[in-house]
């Protein structure tokens, strides 16, 4: 019992006490707490007691394009927890590969009269991707968080890192180590963020008197085998730096440039993107650009919170500053 009432006060961030006073239902309690409580009862998976079992907690859709990427239960971690201080219970949809589609996550999800819906990623982001079940979402008026840069056209409010700064400080830092052949390593062409990431890096480019050449950007599906392949290709064509779109993707470069003899930052400079969890654990430790995913999951859950309690919020994207942090794998370039 007591490390119950320790694990659910941790969970909503009150004391013990407080805890123990809404188990036996007693007075002095908020209603917003009180219902945080329960949730994280929920959440936890303690039965509630028996007086309150009547309550059902509110819930809300958590939908995840998958679970490999460590990028993406650090979102559901903190998504997760922030809803269960708002007294909301998240339901994890996680996608498979010839699974349960997003489409039909969001059909069960309006079958269970959710509250609300946040995507960490998705379909939204893919231009060419189907999004009739958003429009379907947007008509039942469910309040709806996308985080990650979304398509023209999706009227809902979102939170997203800056891809285009968090190119920059890449590619400026490549150039500062004397890197001048620089490959890019992105998401498929209908990606969003990927798109935003291309365009910095022509941008950033062209502002230090170079340019991007096209045999120097490679495209790829998220994922380590992916980033190797395509980074295979950009180190046959001669490149000495290379920025990645994620940081599996990143390890796959790095792994690709030992296939072929290479070291990790002596012949070759690896960023990558989202400095995920064990980044620093890798060898050698990734040089990345980190998400704020703290402050960016709260936003998310601010934005659907006040929604669901019917009021109005912007219907435009809330950027956050990334962070460029210098690890091992990136160091000047040979005969810099």
């Amino acid at each position: 019992m007591t490390r119950r009432l320790a694990q659910v006060a941790k969970k909503v961030g009150v004391s013990e006490a407080t805890v123990s006073r809404v188990l036996n239902g007693k007075p002095g309690v908020s209603e917003a707490t009180r219902q945080s409580v329960l949730t994280a009862l929920d959440v936890l998976g303690y039965e509630r007691p028996t007086q309150l079992r009547g309550e059902r907690a509110r819930l809300v859709g958590l939908v995840l394009p998958e679970l490999q990427n460590p990028i993406f239960p650090a979102f559901a971690e903190v998504i997760g927890g922030a809803l269960a201080q708002q007294g909301l219970t998240p339901v994890l949809c996680t996608q498979t590969k010839g699974g349960v589609s997003e489409a039909d996550y969001v059909e069960l999800l309006l079958q269970q009269q959710v509250s609300g819906v946040v995507f960490a990623g998705g379909l939204f982001a893919q231009a060419d991707a189907p999004h009739e079940h958003y429009r379907l979402l947007a008509e039942r008026r469910i309040p709806v968080v996308l985080v990650n840069a979304a398509i023209e056209g999706l009227d809902f409010p979102c939170v997203a890192c800056d891809d285009a700064v968090a190119v920059e400080q890449s590619w400026r830092h490549l150039v500062s180590l004397g890197h001048e052949r620089i490959g890019l390593v992105l998401g498929p062409t209908d990606h969003i963020p990927s798109r935003r990431k291309l365009a910095s890096a022509e941008r950033t480019a062209k502002a230090l008197g170079s340019a991007l050449r096209p045999e120097f950007v490679e495209r790829s599906m998220f994922s380590l085998e992916g980033g190797q392949a395509a980074a295979s290709r950009l180190l046959e064509r001669g490149v000495t730096g290379i920025v990645c779109a994620s940081d599996p993707l990143a390890l796959g470069a790095v792994r690709a440039a030992r296939r072929r003899g290479l070291s990790v930052p002596g012949d070759v400079s690896v960023v990558g993107y989202d400095d995920s969890a064990f980044m620093t654990c890798t060898e050698p430790p990734l040089t990345t650009v980190r998400q704020p995913i703290e402050a960016m999951g709260r936003a998310a859950v601010e934005l659907l919170a006040t929604q669901i309690d019917g009021s109005d919020v912007p219907h435009s994207e809330l950027l956050f500053e990334p962070e460029l942090v210098v690890r091992g794998s990136t160091a000047q370039a040979a005969g810099a």
